[in-house]
């Protein structure tokens, strides 16, 4: 059996900045946070968000409470959202894979702007066997709950499996299923990385 490829999404595949949506939503804020940046890709609201324990709307009434944001919901997705770009020599490593017939998953700690968002502007998106996001599972990398939904979507355990993601908690946690394991820190090294495990 051929092993199956598990892609971690933001910083692999795509890359993204909290401050290009900060600033859009800092202008159409009453109260000005210090840092507002770091306060979104960071904080509680958004954990609990990507976990699955706050919806859309409640996430935005928390998010527009706390910076007096003035505008509705829908003008709050599109700042929110529209921080990402894709990295076009992951696209292409994925892309190589799947001609040489690898099953392909997403798994990623995300939420629902985010993936609609991606699903509906990167055409890459649609090319994936399965998908596993934190706030659809309740649980975040690294653990355990969100790993097993993996490994029950893609059919697959222990080394069937190679998981790429640029987080060193994150791959620990695959590492200590038995996965193997790419720790991403430039699209040709995780090339040579998975060359070297005999998938190019």
């Amino acid at each position: 059996m051929s092993p199956v490829l598990v892609f971690d999404l933001g910083k692999v595949l795509v890359d993204f900045d909290y401050s290009i949506g900060a600033r859009k939503i800092a202008a159409r804020s009453t109260k000005q946070l210090p840092d507002l940046h770091g306060f979104i890709g960071n904080s509680e609201i958004l954990h609990r968000y990507e976990t699955g324990l706050l919806s859309r709307r409640q996430f935005f009434d928390e998010m527009r409470n706390l910076t007096g944001f003035s505008g509705d919901l829908d003008e709050f997705v599109s700042y929110f959202a529209n921080i990402f770009l894709e990295i076009p020599a992951m696209i292409q490593l994925h892309a190589d894979l799947r001609r040489r017939g690898f099953k392909s998953f997403i798994f990623s700690n995300t939420n629902d702007i985010a993936i609609q968002h991606i699903r509906h502007n990167f055409p890459f998106f649609a090319n994936f066997d399965g998908y596993i996001f934190s706030y659809e599972v309740g649980a975040m990398k690294p653990l355990p709950k969100i790993y097993e939904a993996m490994e029950k979507m893609c059919g697959a355990r222990g080394g069937e499996i190679i998981y790429i993601d640029d987080r060193p908690e994150n791959i620990e946690a695959g590492a200590s299923r038995g996965w193997k394991t790419v720790l991403h820190a430039t699209p040709e090294q995780t090339r040579a990385a998975l060359a070297g495990l005999k998938c190019l």
